[in-house]
């Protein structure tokens, strides 16, 4: 996760993430990127998540790879961290992220839709090629691209074993579509333990780049580019997926 704004979700509320999307749902589709990953012509054993959030794939993916998560939210990091705790965590942006080595894989989840603009998207591919290892793969997965975004809306969450309880509604629209931003607004009903609720209403600002741009500025990085879609889980419709081969 990356240039949140300053949204409280991925602050002072970090600690109900578990209950709004918990770590079990991402199972199907973390399974399909570690088959990605394990695929590769050139073994995958180390990994770079940039924008790795509260871990729920990385809870996944750890069984396969010696994962090192990064983000740029402490108090989400914290939460990874009770989830995954022999993985390693760095707080970084990963527009600037320079950790001086390299991996097998880089791999970006939906964190990368936070880069707003041509600049930060190309900042954050950038990250993963100075990481990534000769002859390894880069895997992007935005939540949309130009060719795949529809308006609509979202709901879930979940009841805790602790007494707490949270529920979200997510509603995404695109106010102009002549620049690269989408906005989702986000209403979080919060039960604590004692019974008390409380919500949440904010609204988070994210990038939306076409499937060409991707590609392009991935070969600019050094990548061969690829582009897959990803296969359906009935969940949701498939996502548009990016993979670089590091020349």
């Amino acid at each position: 996760m990356t240039v949140r704004q300053d949204n409280r979700f991925y602050g002072s509320l970090a600690p109900w993430w578990p209950l709004i999307s918990p770590f079990e749902e991402y199972a199907e589709e973390a399974a399909g990127f570690a088959e990605i990953l394990s695929g590769h012509e050139r073994p995958v054993r180390s990994v770079l998540e940039l924008g790795s959030g509260g871990g729920h794939n990385a809870c996944h993916l750890k069984r396969h790879f010696a994962m090192t998560l990064t983000d740029l939210s402490e108090p989400m990091l914290e939460v990874s961290r009770r989830l995954n705790p022999e993985c390693e965590h760095v707080c970084a942006d990963m527009r600037t992220l320079r950790l001086d080595r390299r991996f097998d894989a880089v791999f970006v989840h939906d964190a990368v839709d936070y880069m707003t603009d041509e600049n930060d998207l190309r900042a954050a591919i950038g990250t993963a090629a100075l990481h990534c290892a000769k002859g390894g793969l880069a895997l992007f997965v935005p939540d949309v691209t130009t060719e795949t975004f529809e308006p609509g809306h979202d709901s879930g969450g979940s009841d805790g074993a602790d007494g707490r309880a949270a529920r979200y509604l997510s509603w995404t629209w695109d106010p102009d579509p002549s620049d690269s931003r989408i906005l989702t607004e986000y209403a979080f009903i919060l039960r604590h333990a004692d019974k008390t609720v409380d919500t949440v209403n904010e609204t988070h600002e994210t990038g939306m780049f076409g499937r060409a741009l991707w590609m392009e500025m991935l070969e600019e990085a050094g990548f061969d580019a690829e582009y897959r879609v990803e296969a359906g889980t009935g969940e949701y419709a498939p996502r548009d997926m990016f993979l670089g081969r590091r020349r």
